[in-house]
């Protein structure tokens, strides 16, 4: 079955240790035939993305993890079969003697994970830390995260993991058959704060209905202490968002969640 690695978004509290840990173990260091030195600057096999979502004041701050996806399929492979190769883990390596002057490899890869060395002249990527992982060790990302985010092992180790995840790009997850597994990733959310503008005062406990005018699908919750509510992970849709209280006028208002994330901001209800 092969070695994966899996990633839980909601562990990952943007640290970058993973990054850092890559460039100590490869920057300087030839580990070859697997890899040759990385440069100091100007590649990054692993990656920690940060995506700021929302508009303020309800704004969340997200962290994905960006690598080779050491596909099952992999373009890299496909684009030059005598430079590529999987081990018999699972591993894609690209082979740092054969790549030689295959700049064209850079492009192959549809998630910017390989990398062009100008001094070596050789296409570069992450390599799951082969000469760790032949030594009976973990990749070094692995190795140092402090909250697990990042799992590494046989597939057979996680099945539950693997059957609850996502791929980082669903369009291209059917051709390619990614083998890291992307748990809890980021999705849309609706958010708001529900006033008495003529009190001058937040509302608490509100029933707050989301409408997915997409799908029909509904959603509820309440205002919290602060007067707030979220709706976390909602699909990207067009929504009519309904507001109760006790002694209100019910209110509806539209909100899109298409393009972004989205903070409706005070939606005001009025005595009846």
């Amino acid at each position: 079955m092969g070695k994966v690695f899996v990633f839980d978004h909601a562990k990952c509290n943007g640290c970058r240790n993973c990054q850092i840990a890559c460039k100590d173990e490869h920057v300087d260091n030839d580990w070859s035939p697997w890899a040759k030195p990385q440069p100091d600057t100007g590649q990054f096999w692993n990656r920690i993305e940060e995506r700021v979502c929302g508009q303020v004041p309800k704004v969340k701050v997200s962290y994905v993890l960006h690598m080779c996806q050491h596909c099952g399929d992999a373009p890299c492979m496909a684009a030059a079969p005598d430079a590529v190769y999987r081990r018999d883990d699972g591993l894609v390596i690209v082979d740092p003697e054969k790549a030689k002057g295959r700049r064209e490899l850079v492009e192959a890869c549809p998630y910017g994970a390989i990398f062009w060395n100008e001094e070596l002249e050789i296409p570069q990527k992450c390599t799951g830390c082969a000469h760790l992982v032949d030594a009976g060790e973990m990749p070094h990302c692995v190795d140092v995260c402090p909250h697990e985010a990042i799992w590494f092992g046989e597939e057979g180790e996680f099945p539950a993991e693997i059957a609850a995840a996502e791929p980082l790009v669903p369009e291209r997850a059917a051709v390619d058959k990614p083998r890291v597994y992307y748990l809890n990733l980021p999705k849309r959310f609706l958010a708001g704060i529900v006033i008495d503008p003529e009190a001058d005062e937040v509302i608490t406990g509100a029933k707050v209905t989301a409408e997915n005018l997409d799908t029909g699908d509904v959603l509820t919750t309440e205002t919290d202490e602060f007067g707030d509510f979220w709706f976390l992970r909602v699909a990207e849709a067009s929504w009519r968002v309904y507001v109760e209280a006790d002694g209100y006028l019910t209110r509806a208002v539209d909100a899109s969640t298409v393009d972004e994330d989205r903070n409706i901001g005070p939606i005001g209800l009025y005595e009846s």
